[in-house]
């Protein structure tokens, strides 16, 4: 135990020398932490994604109870550095190990509270791990009042659209069509642009028959890669 937490506080030491107070005002403002914005309270350091990345590298050893408490540290890249330590333990384990990892995002994900994180860690974990196994959870969080959770649910499915299995992507899709938040049309048009890449087919079809009612942003996200034709067709609503 005591190594344990000398590697967490080791890992946490190297994360706090890469702070950059000016660079964590200016992430701040991106990442709309202003009171009423969706970001509202989080805390920045101003540390570079690739700086996290090349420290998280280097704790790969790291158990899941450290991991759980880099994610719950209120240091929005303390939380970023733990979930790709996550992602990174997912990818080198399985069985056992990756239901663990899948139940521990699934309690925490509530942590996982701002698209980067979201977009980082849902598709490589709950995508991965619900591919072949029973998806209600999904369907669970995409009635979420919490906007994080929602994300999380038509993210995840990137993990299926890259296995050409689109079903539930389309489904959850629909169930967000009436959502009033701008990040999660551009979650959702995201994800139809993706089915699109691999099978334009069923992103058509589900295009011609809710593009009238869709939020202009997701579907500008879903049609980003269409020919100008189909693009201005569509818009034309």
């Amino acid at each position: 135990m005591k190594k344990q937490n000398n590697l967490l506080a080791q890992l946490t030491k190297e994360l706090l020398g890469f702070k950059d107070p000016e660079k964590a005002l200016s992430v701040s403002n991106y990442f709309k932490t202003g009171k009423g914005q969706y970001g509202e309270g989080d805390v920045f350091l101003g540390i570079n994604v690739p700086d996290q990345r090349k420290i998280a590298g280097k704790y790969k050893e790291l158990p899941l109870s450290d991991i759980k408490t880099l994610l719950r540290n209120k240091i929005h890249e303390f939380r970023l550095t733990a979930l790709i330590l996550l992602v990174a333990k997912y990818k080198n384990t399985d069985g056992l190990g990756r239901r663990e990892i899948a139940k521990l995002y699934i309690k925490n994900a509530k942590r996982v509270n701002n698209w980067d994180l979201v977009d980082l860690s849902a598709g490589y974990i709950l995508g991965d791990y619900l591919l072949d196994r029973e998806k209600s959870i999904l369907y669970k969080l995409a009635i979420s009042e919490n906007i994080w959770e929602r994300r999380i649910a038509i993210i995840s499915t990137q993990g299926f659209i890259r296995n050409s299995k689109f079903d539930d992507t389309l489904r959850i899709a629909e169930m967000l069509l009436a959502d009033k938040h701008d990040l999660i049309h551009k979650a959702v048009g995201w994800m139809l642009r993706e089915v699109g890449n691999r099978d334009l087919e069923t992103e058509l079809k589900f295009l011609d028959k809710h593009y009238q009612k869709m939020p202009r942003t997701m579907l500008r996200y879903a049609i980003e890669k269409l020919k100008k034709s189909k693009r201005e067709f569509y818009m034309k609503k």
